[in-house]
């Protein structure tokens, strides 16, 4: 019998994962990551740890299986919040999620189980399978496009992969939600979580406020160079933002910034056909199971969601990539991971460095 350690959130994707390897015979058991910073945001608010860890309980003791808590504040502020802050203080838009189960959910994880837990699980919305012809693991699509969440775990290594499986992965939500009925799990109609895993309830520009400050700056029409506005800190903004802006006379589109003098740059004609914005490059890719270098024609996400864009590459020496998008996209911004896909199988991913 399989012994398997499943990473336990409190909702209920990982609650019908838990369940279902219980059904089919697995020896299992559940772990509850503690990544909120309590003591040091608590008072931007209430992150509900407390309450996912009693969901995770019920659940728990409903199928008899043991619940661990592993506190994980320190290693997640290291190497997800520290990032989040340098890439936002250097004007990129960073994918924290992303990296946040490379290194922590499927990372340093790993370092806190032992090997008799041959594999690790997860409620994700994506695949696992292994390619006999290339002895190589592959990560493809949950057939759920709007919950399929490859795109937050293009960055996983094989050795990853290797011990890593989904059991919800083939699933619709829909039939998430069925199964939890049947199963009649307390976790049955508990919302989704949204946003950013570790904050919880609290804003994304609350969490960057208390970081960074606010610093007042020029809002500059990109064409004419006037000033329109003002701000509080280029920090607050992303390529392509469209509401919070502050502007008459709209829309206005931020298509720059500048982090010396703390500039943020707008403009109204952001879709004139003259404004390509299709490509951009990328220093170092990560693929999953090996550079597919014979194909420089793929489908390409540049940010989690259903809407896919056909693309063409060309490799670099030096593992770069460059991108020309076969349509124009809204908002291409340095710091964002580009994930690129062959059919069903994400092939891996990379971090936008020029747009």
């Amino acid at each position: 019998m399989k012994k398997v350690a499943v990473l336990l959130s409190g909702g209920v994707d990982s609650s019908v994962a838990l369940a279902t390897l219980v059904e089919q015979g697995y020896d299992v058991e559940a772990f509850y990551l503690k990544i909120w910073l309590e003591d040091e945001l608590s008072f931007l608010g209430d992150c509900p740890w407390q309450e996912d860890v009693s969901y995770a309980e019920s659940v728990c003791k409903q199928f008899n299986v043991p619940l661990h808590i592993i506190p994980l504040q320190k290693e997640y502020h290291e190497r997800i919040v520290s990032y989040t802050i340098d890439e936002v203080k250097a004007g990129r838009t960073p994918s924290p999620d992303v990296l946040c189960n490379r290194r922590i959910k499927f990372g340093v994880f790993f370092d806190h189980i032992t090997d008799e837990y041959e594999k690790v699980a997860s409620g994700h919305y994506a695949r696992v399978e292994y390619n006999d012809t290339t002895s190589l693991y592959e990560l493809h699509t949950a057939p759920d496009p709007v919950k399929d969440q490859t795109y937050f775990l293009s960055h996983l290594t094989q050795q990853q992969l290797s011990r890593i499986i989904f059991p919800i992965g083939h699933m619709q939500k829909h039939e998430v939600r069925q199964k939890a009925e049947q199963y009649n799990l307390l976790t049955k109609d508990r919302k989704d979580s949204q946003g950013i895993c570790f904050l919880g309830k609290i804003s994304f520009r609350d969490f960057v406020k208390h970081y960074l400050g606010t610093r007042t700056g020029n809002i500059i029409e990109f064409e004419t160079n006037a000033v329109v506005g003002t701000h509080d800190g280029f920090w607050f903004y992303t390529v392509g933002q469209r509401k919070g802006l502050g502007l008459s006379g709209g829309p206005w589109y931020v298509v720059g910034k500048n982090v010396t003098d703390n500039s943020v740059y707008v403009s109204r004609q952001y879709h004139d056909e003259g404004k390509e914005r299709n490509s951009f490059s990328i220093d170092a890719m990560h693929w999953i199971s090996g550079s597919p270098s014979n194909r420089t024609e793929l489908a390409i996400k540049v940010r989690h969601g259903v809407h896919y864009n056909a693309g063409t590459l060309t490799y670099h020496a030096d593992g770069g990539v460059s991108v020309v998008l076969a349509q124009r996209d809204q908002g291409l911004a340095p710091g964002q991971f580009a994930v690129f896909y062959d059919g069903t199988c994400c092939l891996g991913s990379g971090v936008i460095s020029k747009s």
